[in-house]
């Protein structure tokens, strides 16, 4: 190969860094987001989820939809907002409104955030590939400089053969980091969804029997 062809190897070479370093800062992102929107989205904890849907549920069971409504107002939570969409649609009857709340919490919620995680799997996966192609790159440039010369500085050799060596350490101290994130925002989602069933499930029951009790009235 001639000088031109080895610069646009280097090139090549240095772009590798590049794609690491956008590959790991895009999954970073998707971290931070993932985790910072399930804790947007879940109580703090069950006994503070259970105090609330005691005191939504005073008016909700006197069939006062009005004022539950009003007290569920400006909490961006996923089991308020389930909430307000359940008393919204009261109209469609219990067992229609419920299947739409959970379809709603399934396609808004969760897939939103399923599609966060696919930036930090794309990482994890993506890192050590980086991180093998600029080995073979590497590697290929220091047995090219080797065949076309008769004699090779070893300094010139190093370069290359440490080019190979560093993106697959790269890719490797990115993506070991990013399974343990993902197994701990697995662990919090998973947490997150039995803490929205659970209230859920209580919400229903108070939904119910403020139905019930509003039918009453009507009757």
């Amino acid at each position: 190969m001639n000088i031109t062809e080895w610069g646009l190897m280097d090139w090549v070479n240095n772009s590798i860094y590049l794609f690491q370093g956008i590959v790991a800062l895009w999954g970073l992102y998707c971290v931070i987001v993932v985790w910072s929107r399930t804790g947007t989205l879940r109580f703090r904890s069950f006994d503070e989820q259970n105090q609330f849907l005691d005191a939504l549920g005073e008016p909700l069971v006197r069939g006062d939809f009005d004022n539950a409504v009003q007290f569920c107002e400006g909490d961006q939570r996923a089991v308020v907002q389930m909430s307000i969409l359940a008393i919204v649609n009261r109209k469609m009857g219990f067992s229609k409104a419920k299947a739409l709340v959970m379809e709603t919490f399934q396609r808004d919620v969760l897939s939103d955030i399923e599609h966060r995680l696919v930036g930090v799997s794309m990482a994890i996966k993506t890192e050590p590939m980086l991180g093998l192609l600029g080995t073979v790159l590497g590697m290929m440039q220091a047995f090219g400089k080797l065949a076309g010369a008769e004699s090779v500085k070893p300094e010139v050799l190093a370069s290359d053969i440490s080019f190979a060596l560093v993106t697959t350490a790269v890719g490797l101290a990115v993506s070991i980091p990013y399974m343990f994130l993902m197994a701990k925002i697995n662990v919090r989602i998973r947490k997150m969804e039995e803490m929205v069933g659970a209230g859920m499930g209580k919400f229903f029951d108070l939904f119910q029997q403020g139905l019930t009790n509003a039918g009453r009235r009507a009757a």
